[in-house]
């Protein structure tokens, strides 16, 4: 069949942080079948990935994320705000990981997790966070609610119906 009109293509733009590792490796089903789905339907989509908590770098290639980081005050003067910004983790890790310098479990934080997570909500009009944990075992961790007291209580589960009611 011929079309003489081009298909329509979503004029949202987005940023997606994955979170890596550890606990999200019970996830990777669900959050492969996530991205195949939002790649193909978003014009503009960037990707990047971190591990716990967003702190001074993410990557885009899990296998070089010591080499090759990308500095969020970057993105933070490349992406406009009329990005929208979708945090994709199980947030299960150490509170000491968002709350304190030199938390992270990976490289010495001069500063908090939830300093980098501050200035990117600063930054960005919208964001939310996207869990693949059940729902009913967030209460269980203590940096759940931290992050979900971060990103203003907009915390879903990883569901359709949590994707939903992310996008309202």
């Amino acid at each position: 069949d011929l079309k003489m009109k081009p298909e329509r293509h979503n004029a949202i733009k987005v940023l997606m942080f994955f979170d890596v590792g550890g606990s999200m490796d019970d996830h990777i089903r669900v959050c492969e079948q996530l991205f195949s789905a939002v790649h193909t339907e978003f014009k503009h989509l960037e990707f990047f990935y971190f591990h716990n908590c967003v702190y001074e770098k993410v990557w885009r290639d899990n296998g070089r994320r010591h080499n090759e980081g990308i500095d969020i005050q970057d993105i933070l003067h490349k992406y406009g705000r009329d990005y929208k910004v979708i945090f994709i983790g199980d947030a299960t890790m150490g509170p000491y990981e968002i709350t304190y310098p030199g938390g992270s479990v990976e490289h010495w934080n001069e500063e908090a997790g939830s300093v980098w997570m501050q200035r990117i909500l600063e930054h960005f009009n919208k964001a939310i966070w996207l869990n693949p944990q059940p729902e009913q075992q967030w209460s269980y961790y203590h940096s759940i609610d931290i992050m979900k007291s971060i990103v203003e209580q907009k915390m879903y589960p990883l569901t359709i119906a949590g994707l939903t009611d992310g996008i309202k």
